[in-house]
């Protein structure tokens, strides 16, 4: 069996080891350059490879290939693969059938990340042997070759879940679904949407699909369609019987004629959607049997996510935040909610198709100025132009802080 890898990085390589250990003719084909420990690895595994090209002779015979989720469906060489009918599948689809691991795949706009660290900490913190991967942290293909975990906590972005056929995480997780990446979707919203209900396709009667009960776009998908998995929903406004929810400030878990209640000032995590993300943890944890006292303390220890709303430190006054890791519209929103003093902000980029309109109120009312930094600021400065006191366009981001710094008095944030 020939299995042809597109794409030579932590995804491709892992998947590289583990074909080769199952037996596979593997080759790795990358149109950039492959990074110099990956090329190593590659080397003293004896696996064959090339960059900065793709030699369609040597990809097109394949029996199966392995599409790295940075590559679009619409690029020349995987169309030819569709032609022939050779099977393009996503990590997770190759590696799934590897291992007997409980998976636990979580998908969603935003939130994916911190959801999936805080319940890998719940679980880890509970003594259980659990790998985390997907999206962040090591290849799961290549954790599968070195047969490490018997769980695995999963992020799984839209592109992933495009290229399976068969995998199904035992317990999935839809954190929220809001307009992103539509540049990759033909810009069709319901395309995007369908791509993310992919995680729960396979899902038996014995698999649990936890959601978020607030979500218009998740609301609007079970009208019309259905999935055998046992739903468990969360929830800021709504109570259930079976599922997630806040009330009076304590979080209520009622999972399998089993509570949970917790307090949320215990909460490490700050923000109305982190108390959606601990919900969802903190639901995981309880289908996997995991203690309630385990559970409340690794609640209150969790340290979040890099990059998502970071206080990096305070200078003059003024405290600097980094959250780079707001890529889209509604990440954004949250990041600006929770502001409550005069803020500048950053932002700019490539334009995924995104609508600021959603962000007027909070802008208006939060934002004193307004840094362009990126490709194309057209957007940006149309939307916003009027509702700011100030609007620069800078090329740098040193250049960005500076202009921040004379922007900004004693209280401010950036």
């Amino acid at each position: 069996m020939r299995l042809v890898i597109l794409g030579g990085g932590e995804s491709g390589v892992g998947t590289a080891i583990l074909g080769k250990k199952k037996g596979y003719e593997v080759f790795v084909s990358d149109f950039g350059k492959i990074k110099g420990n990956y090329k190593e690895v590659l080397i003293i595994n004896g696996i064959a490879w090339e960059e900065e090209k793709h030699t369609e002779n040597l990809i097109l015979n394949a029996d199966v290939v392995m599409k790295s989720p940075g590559i679009p469906e619409k690029s020349p060489i995987v169309k030819k693969l569709f032609e022939k009918g050779i099977p393009v599948i996503s990590e997770i689809e190759f590696a799934a059938p590897f291992t007997d691991a409980t998976i636990i795949g979580i998908t969603g706009s935003n939130g994916k990340t911190t959801t999936t660290m805080l319940t890998h900490h719940l679980l880890k913190s509970a003594g259980l042997n659990v790998g985390l991967g997907g999206n962040i942290g090591k290849s799961f293909a290549w954790q599968i070759a070195d047969n490490k975990y018997d769980s695995y906590v999963l992020e799984l972005s839209s592109f992933q879940l495009d290229g399976i056929v068969n995998f199904k995480p035992h317990i999935a997780i839809i954190t929220n679904i809001s307009p992103d990446h539509l540049d990759r979707y033909d810009y069709k919203y319901e395309k995007y949407i369908d791509s993310k209900f992919r995680i729960t396709m396979n899902q038996t009667e014995d698999d649990y699909l936890l959601y978020d009960a607030d979500d218009e776009a998740i609301n609007e998908w079970f009208k019309t369609h259905t999935t055998k998995a046992k739903l468990i929903p969360f929830s800021l406004t709504k109570t259930f019987s079976e599922g997630a929810y806040i009330k009076n400030n304590k979080m209520e878990i009622k999972i399998n004629r089993e509570e949970l209640t917790m307090d949320t000032e215990y909460i490490a995590l700050e923000g109305k959607h982190n108390m959606k993300n601990a919900m969802a943890a903190t639901s995981v944890a309880k289908l996997m049997q995991i203690r309630k006292a385990t559970i409340r303390e690794s609640l209150s220890n969790f340290q979040g996510v890099e990059h998502r709303l970071e206080k990096v430190l305070k200078i003059q006054n003024v405290q600097y935040i980094n959250d780079s890791k707001a890529t889209n519209v509604n990440a954004t929103f949250f990041a600006l909610d929770s502001m409550n003093t005069p803020t500048v902000w950053i932002v700019g980029g490539v334009d995924k198709g995104n609508d600021y309109t959603e962000l007027m109120s909070l802008v208006r009312e939060k934002v004193k100025a307004i840094i362009c930094l990126g490709v194309d600021n057209k957007k940006i400065i149309d939307v916003f132009g009027n509702v700011v006191d100030i609007m620069v366009e800078v090329s740098t981001m040193t250049d960005a802080v500076k202009m921040a710094q004379r922007l900004t008095e004693k209280g401010d944030s950036v």
